[in-house]
């Protein structure tokens, strides 16, 4: 069976390779499209990673198994506006997934559609211990969205003025390259494959996760931070909800960032924890995305699982 997969947007969703590999021992093979017009009609499953799914769209479905993913709530702007459309107006799926109860309830849908939660996994790529490792090339390294880095100019100006040498693993968005620029001790490695990301991170001696303290990212899983942990690197991250509550269940070495300090502050607070050990390494172990995947009753209740 083909399992057809909409993805519309731009952003990297390291779960459709996960659901690809899932998948494949039960013999289905995986397909992502960024558009509905793409999938057959005669199509058996359908999953959409939502946004906006559009009525007559899923009508040309009506026979498959339609899923509809949200392992995101809407973000800025109107992200409350979008997220109330959504519960209004997107037609009735045979089942949903949600990354967790926080998501669930802001979209808060209330009909008798079956559910359940999907967390977040990471690939064994990054549990897997490296076979040589020499000293770090960098003190700091960053993953994720680069756009967010517009709200973090003045960590960066710190880490500069600390005498840090920085790594931002992915591509600098045009409206940001003239102000990375200025920075003399950033080094941008441009876009990488997903399977080389960990000895990218393994170049550097802690991680950046820079997370604004607003919805729906104080409240979702943050990727980037779990992969940190599954190679092994202390943290330094921004304060917000959802890191508290995973470091509290998880002995991971996070340290927090000032919240809106100037550059010099940051600089001081770079300077104090130049010096921070990796400390105790939580077991990511049943973050893999085989342990993961293996947890959801979704396949059966899609014909996929034998």
């Amino acid at each position: 069976m083909q399992v057809h997969f909409i993805h519309p947007g731009h952003s990297y969703l390291p779960e459709l390779e996960a659901y690809a590999a899932h998948l494949r021992p039960w013999g289905h093979e995986a397909r992502t499209h960024q558009n509905a017009s793409t999938v057959p009609a005669d199509a058996r499953v359908v999953w959409w990673m939502c946004g906006r799914v559009r009525t007559m769209d899923h009508q040309r479905f009506a026979q498959a198994f339609q899923v509809h993913e949200y392992a995101s709530a809407s973000v800025p702007p109107c992200a409350w506006a979008k997220d109330q459309i959504k519960r209004w107006t997107q037609p009735k799926p045979s089942y949903r997934l949600f990354q967790n109860e926080w998501v669930r309830q802001r979209l808060g849908f209330a009909d008798d559609v079956p559910w359940e939660f999907r967390e977040m996994g990471v690939s064994s790529t990054f549990l897997t211990p490296p076979t040589i490792q020499g000293a770090a090339e960098f003190d700091m390294v960053y993953l994720g969205d680069m756009v967010r880095l517009q709200h973090f100019l003045p960590v960066f100006e710190g880490l500069e003025q600390a005498g840090m040498r920085t790594l931002l693993v992915g591509s600098i968005p045009a409206p940001l390259q003239r102000q990375f620029q200025a920075f003399k001790r950033i080094t941008v490695t441009g876009k990488v494959p997903h399977h080389e990301v960990p000895a990218q991170l393994r170049r550097a001696r802690c991680a950046l996760n820079l997370v604004p303290d607003r919805l729906p990212y104080s409240e979702q899983t943050s990727t980037k931070l779990l992969e940190y942990c599954a190679i092994g690197l202390p943290v330094i991250s921004t304060d917000y909800r959802w890191v508290r509550n995973f470091a509290s269940s998880n002995p991971a070495a996070i340290a927090y960032l000032p919240a809106q300090a100037s550059a010099s502050a940051y600089a001081d607070f770079f300077r104090k924890t130049r010096d921070m050990a990796s400390g105790p390494s939580p077991d990511m172990g049943g973050w893999a995305w085989p342990h993961t995947l293996a947890r959801l009753n979704i396949w059966k209740a899609a014909g996929l699982a034998p």
